[in-house]
């Protein structure tokens, strides 16, 4: 137990460094001193810096992915499974903008070959599911057929990511701040109800 909360630490305090100095501002140093753990732990537990990084990217993506298998699997229409995933990718970016726009940053340069490779591959997984619960909706009658579900994932997800790395260009004329909980609340509320309106308008079929 002892161990896992050490491992769990280290995580921890590299999540903070990494959001508040970048990945390339933090060095396993200050990871082990914010932490309270040495370097040799660092080591043993995750080999380098670009290890502990891909833990936390991995893990963050792992854990959507299995909240979008639950949901896939639940007693719902497609639609209604449809809108609880965006609402919950939504939910779970917006909390932790800095995280998101991280994995973002990585994901656009690809400097460290590995890194993006496994993060890509996480998040591909996720959209099959997505996309599968978009199938079975066309299949079933539920949602208009000429239906470009690729693209519908794309608006989805970008405007998601949108708003979470330019949040100004929501917020302009407003005193809403991303930074602020509470404003936070509400940019995340008006984006899902938007996300809702375009979902539902786009799929329902015609009459």
């Amino acid at each position: 137990m002892e161990k896992e909360d050490k491992r769990a630490n280290i995580l921890e305090a590299a999540e903070r460094l990494f959001m508040e100095l970048g990945y390339e501002g933090t060095s396993t140093r200050q990871i082990a001193k914010e932490a309270g753990a040495n370097m040799s732990m660092i080591n043993y537990y995750f080999g380098s810096k670009e290890g502990v990084f891909m833990e936390i990217m991995s893990d963050r993506v792992k854990v959507f992915r299995t909240v979008i298998e639950s949901v896939s699997q639940d007693n719902l229409t497609a639609m209604q499974k449809l809108l609880k995933v965006m609402e919950g990718y939504a939910r779970k970016i917006l909390c932790n903008p800095g995280l998101h726009k991280m994995m973002h940053r990585e994901l656009s340069l690809s400097q460290r070959p590995e890194m993006f490779s496994t993060i890509k591959n996480a998040m591909a997984e996720n959209i099959a599911v997505i996309e599968k619960i978009i199938r079975e909706g066309i299949e079933e009658g539920q949602f208009r057929p000429a239906v470009d579900i690729r693209m519908l994932i794309a608006t989805i997800m970008g405007t998601i990511s949108y708003v979470t790395n330019s949040p100004a260009k929501i917020t302009s004329g407003t005193s809403l701040d991303i930074n602020k909980p509470e404003d936070r609340d509400a940019i995340t509320e008006r984006m899902i109800s938007h996300l809702q309106d375009l979902i539902i308008t786009y799929l329902t079929p015609k009459k």
